[in-house]
């Protein structure tokens, strides 16, 4: 279930694992998500790059699934799928702002709240990425030219997708020297990783009651 706000949530035990040691050698995952060296930057709060990169990143994130799930009312959604709409749109604007807010207190850039690519640093250069489990333009397509029965299925398959792909940002936050630490950052993680692992099994199971083809 989605919620407006709860911080009080914990990771799995593997994951926790990731943040037990401050300052840990951590093996790298994902290339494209790949941080340099933790280095916090000067200043009251102890944030790292690889903070500020999943941030910024996850507003990009959460756009689109906004964008997605704005769609359910005029694709002849079933209401099932306009309930998990709803709750996506609430959730996640939500969480925009707070993620807006928390890189406009430490003087970062703040990106609007729109789905696209995303700069990224690896190895040294700089490059424009879409994050994990974004959706191509071809298959934003595809989902806004279906409609009923169809736009349900795809949206649960696109979303699976989409939620999928954060959870995976969260993994390589925790795996990036000093990633997560910072207890806001830590929390947003937190809460990504419960929510998007617990819709993915709902919206598993409602895609098996959908009428077949």
């Amino acid at each position: 279930m989605m919620r407006s706000r709860r911080w009080a949530r914990t990771l799995p035990a593997a994951v926790l694992l990731g943040v037990a040691v401050v300052g840990a050698e951590r093996p790298a995952v994902a290339q494209a998500a790949a941080s340099p060296p933790a280095q916090a930057y000067p200043g009251r709060y102890p944030y790292t790059e690889a903070d500020v990169q999943f941030v910024t990143g996850m507003i990009s994130h959460h756009a689109q699934a906004i964008v997605m799930a704005g769609w359910a009312p005029t694709h002849d959604a079933g209401r099932s799928i306009r309930v998990l709409c709803e709750r996506i749109i609430n959730a996640q604007t939500d969480e925009i702002t707070l993620m807006q807010d928390w890189l406009r207190d430490r003087n970062q850039p703040v990106p609007e709240a729109k789905p696209m690519p995303v700069k990224m640093r690896m190895q040294g250069v700089e490059h424009e990425v879409l994050m994990p489990g974004m959706l191509t333009d071809e298959q934003m397509d595809r989902l806004d030219q279906a409609r009923g029965a169809e736009f349900d299925r795809l949206f649960l398959t696109f979303m699976i997708q989409h939620h999928r792909g954060a959870v995976t940002m969260v993994d390589q936050l925790l795996s990036s020297p000093g990633g997560g630490q910072d207890e806001a950052v830590y929390k947003f993680a937190s809460d990504i990783y419960a929510d998007q692992t617990t819709e993915i099994e709902r919206m598993m199971k409602m895609l098996l009651t959908l009428p077949p083809r």
